[in-house]
Formats: structure tokens, C-alpha cells, sequence
């Protein structure tokens, strides 16, 4: 519904912020690692997630699109509601989460405040085919570092092109670990088309 909110950061808490966008204040709850991310008083973008119940409405906020994709997969496991996927990425960064996932390391993701041995189990068990389809150990940090949104844009475009998904990813994958993460978008994406 809301896939992000662009403007000026008008209060910053460690567990949630507000966003003034043309006159109108969003109040979003953040993690930690996003918290941590955010410039004091200026612009920003946050990438949003809108929970619905019955007796409210709460809107999330991400630093990256690599965060609300780990956060999307952690909450659609039973068991698992906004405020634990919030708590598990306050807790571990992204490629954190996604390491103990492909790792089967339950203890990593049992210390996390609130995870019981069976919720780790079901987290791994449910999402680490997912984060290992076609990713070996090493790409793990590649393709879910904190600072890919140059990596998930080219994705996006080389998609947009005509590329399936899977092939996009692994292009981009070995470009990065050949080329080193400081590439433009527009340098993966030339890259990406000269290698296909």
C-alpha cells in the first residue's frame, strides 16, 4: 500500500520515527539497525510495511529494501508477529539473520530476546531453503549486506529488461565479488548486459 516514504526526519527514537512528508507526520517503528542508519533532522527514505489488525494500524520502517525483505520473510512464519521480526533485525544485522538461517545456527538466532528454542527451529526451517536457493556461503553477505540498495536497484532494472530473477541475481552476485561492492548502479547493469 505504502512502499516507502521520502522526506524530513522530525524526531528520531531508537524505536520509532517521524517522517514529515509535505506537511504530514508519519509515526514508524523502526529497528535498531535502522535507528543507527538514519542522518539527525535531514531527509531520508524509508522503505514501509503496513500492518492491519482489527484495532490498529502500524506503519514499519526500513533503511533498506534488503532489511524489509529479511522482515517480510521472518513475519510469515507462524509464531512470528512484527514486534519479534522488529526485535530479531534490532538484535542481528541482515546478513546476520541470513547467515544463521543457511548456517542452521539456532543458537545465534536463540539469543535474540522473546526466541524459545522451537521459534528458532521454525524461523530456520521455514526460510533457509529460500535464502539458499542459489546462493553458496560467500554470497550470503554479497547479496544481503546493509548497504545493497546499488545491488537491489540494478536487479530491479536488469528484471525490467527482460532477465529472470535467479539469472539477475547470480550476474550481479559474481560482478560484485569479481568487481568489489563500490560499483554504481549503472556500472552493474553495464556489466551485467556485456557479460549476458
Amino acid at each position: 500500500m505504502i512502499a516507502y516514504l521520502d522526506g524530513r526526519l522530525a524526531h528520531k527514537d531508537p524505536t520509532f520515527v517521524i517522517i514529515d512528508v509535505g506537511g504530514v507526520g508519519y509515526e514508524l517503528r523502526i529497528s535498531l539497525n535502522t535507528f543507527g542508519a538514519l542522518p539527525e533532522g535531514e531527509r531520508c527514505k524509508l522503505y514501509t510495511y503496513l500492518h492491519i489488525k482489527e484495532d490498529a494500524h502500524t506503519l514499519y520502517g526500513f533503511a533498506t529494501p534488503a532489511e524489509k525483505s529479511a522482515f517480510l520473510h521472518l513475519i510469515s512464519i507462524s509464531g512470528v508477529g512484527p514486534n519479534t521480526g522488529l526485535m530479531i533485525l534490532s538484535s542481528l544485522t541482515v546478513a546476520e539473520v541470513q547467515q544463521a538461517i543457511v548456517r542452521e545456527d539456532v543458537r545465534t538466532i536463540q539469543q535474540v530476546k522473546g526466541i524459545g528454542a522451537k521459534t528458532a527451529q521454525r524461523i530456520i526451517l521455514e526460510l533457509r531453503d529460500k535464502f539458499r536457493k542459489g546462493l553458496g556461503p560467500d554470497a550470503v553477505q554479497v547479496s544481503f549486506g546493509a548497504h545493497n540498495t546499488a545491488r537491489e536497484e540494478a536487479l530491479s532494472a536488469l528484471v525490467t529488461l527482460g532477465f529472470a530473477k535467479n539469472v539477475a541475481e547470480k550476474t550481479l552476485d559474481s560482478i560484485i565479488k569479481r568487481e568489489g561492492a563500490g560499483l554504481s548502479v549503472e556500472e552493474m547493469i553495464k556489466l551485467a548486459l556485456k557479460s549476458s
